[in-house]
């Protein structure tokens, strides 16, 4: 099932030295699993009847870290010191209770394989696989929930949550991730215990849910969430939105299942983590806005609430403050103009401005989520398309003399020619020179033809300003018409 072949060098040979010393060495954990469904482990994690000082000595102080109290070793596999350079091992571990449901209140070192796999938190990560020998230990029949797609707590799966609670969100993390099942009595179990997770740290919380969000199936795994009680401990603002009916005109779902399925639009179109965030944020203040209105609602001003509960929400998971507030800028501004035709190329820039150029085709993303989330067909029909011409038009650094690398200032103190029409004239004729060929804006080749061109009659000089000007309006109605055809918005 398991290949030699499948095994990085470097971490059989780590497996050959524990074992060359007299221990024994298993791949055990996620990257067992991931070989058995022949996937490639992100992550590669060995246990160890050696202990913590023996690990220590066997690879030399020099390439080895401890700093923890639960006996894992990081091992320096190459000499850049990074963490892809460093394989964990750690030793065979017996754990006494869970007192506040988080962490073992013990941790002790032993010699049984056996009772470091009876500590796991699901069968399909609780198959060991020793390197030297090719054997797989699977002593919870994970190999066949893995082949079946199912995921199960090991043993009793109440006792497994109320030692860690964070256990339950891993559980429908993994199930978003590889797309199996959890089986039914760990899914009851959850639904027991799911008011332990408020005993669970919210950076904790935060990285299980962005693994979540990064998934392929977020909408189901927050749903599930929901169904089994697990949301409201999570980001209860999320729970406002069911069955807050939005009007059939614009919208065919709650705004909850709005959220949720615009989440998982930006998810099936690989958004990054701040641009997924923004999607199932960007209407939460919906339910604090909505007035009925005649036969609909009304959400006035949703995008400022939704935005300052965005704030508070990833205040209290502790997100770093870039993404906090890009995420927070998103959900401000989602709401930016969505007819093009009553719009100017101003207010596009002032709107660019309040998302900055970096975060502005991030903006447009979301907006397509947002569409798609409300049961449109299309992510893109043409009024949506124009605006991003105008975007793409906006951030495009206009043709003007500007782009010179001489200005008038340059011309009235080099030629002492006093300030007047005579240097627009030149400017422009220059301007003429450059666009005709761009090796010629430098300043040098620039004062040169300067010097000529203030040499001419006034009239003469006039004459090629004009056509310099008339030049400069082509080009850049030409690089207009180019950004239309780009989007389809001839």
């Amino acid at each position: 099932m398991i290949d030699k072949a499948d095994i990085p060098e470097d971490i059989y040979n780590l497996a050959d030295i524990l074992e060359s010393a007299g221990y024994e060495a298993h791949l055990v954990g996620g990257c067992v699993r991931d070989l058995i469904m022949k996937k490639t482990p992100k992550d590669w994690d060995l246990t160890t009847n050696a202990k913590p000082e023996q690990i220590i000595e066997i690879f030399g102080e020099e390439n080895t870290f401890y700093e923890n109290n639960f006996g894992t070793v990081g091992v320096k596999i190459n000499k850049d010191n990074d963490e892809d350079g460093v394989v964990e091992i750690t030793p065979f571990r017996v754990e006494g209770a869970y007192s506040d449901n988080r962490r073992p209140d013990t941790v002790s070192f032993g010699d049984s394989l056996y009772e470091d796999l009876k500590r796991r938190d699901f069968t399909m990560n609780a198959i060991a696989f020793r390197v030297k020998t090719l054997q797989l230990t699977d002593l919870y029949n994970g190999i066949e929930n893995i082949k079946q797609g199912v995921i199960q707590a090991v043993g009793d799966a109440d006792k497994r949550f109320k030692e860690d609670a964070l256990r339950m969100m891993r559980a429908i993390r993994f199930s978003a991730q590889l797309g199996f099942v959890i089986e039914h009595n760990t899914m009851s179990a959850i639904a027991t215990n799911a008011k332990l997770l408020e005993k669970v740290s919210h950076e904790r919380i935060r990285e299980e849910f962005n693994k979540i969000i990064l998934s392929d199936n977020p909408a189901m795994a927050l749903g599930i969430s929901e169904q089994l009680g697990l949301l409201k401990y999570i980001i209860p603002e999320l729970r406002e939105g069911i069955n807050c009916e939005q009007g059939k005109r614009a919208h065919k779902y709650d705004v909850f299942e709005h959220n949720l399925r615009a989440l998982q639009h930006a998810a099936d179109k690989n958004l990054t983590l701040h641009e997924r965030l923004a999607s199932l944020f960007h209407d939460i203040g919906k339910p604090r806005t909505r007035r009925k209105k005649g036969s609909g609602y009304t959400f006035y001003g949703h995008e400022v609430v939704g935005a300052d509960m965005t704030d508070q929400i990833m205040r209290r998971l502790k997100y770093d403050k870039v993404t906090r507030e890009t995420v927070t800028k998103l959900v401000r501004w989602h709401m930016f103009f969505s007819d093009p035709d009553k719009i100017t190329l101003s207010a596009v820039r002032r709107m660019i401005r309040n998302v900055g150029e970096d975060h502005i085709h991030d903006l447009l993303r979301i907006r397509m989520c947002d569409r798609i989330g409300s049961g449109r067909p299309k992510e893109q029909p043409f009024r949506f398309r124009k605006y991003m011409a105008m975007v793409d038009e906006a951030l495009r650094d206009p043709i003007t003399v500007g782009m010179l690398k001489i200005n008038g200032k340059d011309i009235i103190k080099e030629f002492n020619e006093k300030p007047g029409p005579r240097i627009g004239w030149v400017l422009h004729a220059l301007l003429e020179e450059v666009l005709e060929n761009p090796r010629n804006n430098t300043r040098e080749t620039l004062l040169k033809k300067a010097d000529s061109l203030l040499k001419l009659e006034d009239s003469e000089l006039q004459r090629l300003g004009i056509s310099g000007q008339a030049k400069c309006r082509q080009v850049e109605n030409d690089e207009v018409l180019k950004l239309h055809k780009k989007h389809a918005v001839y």
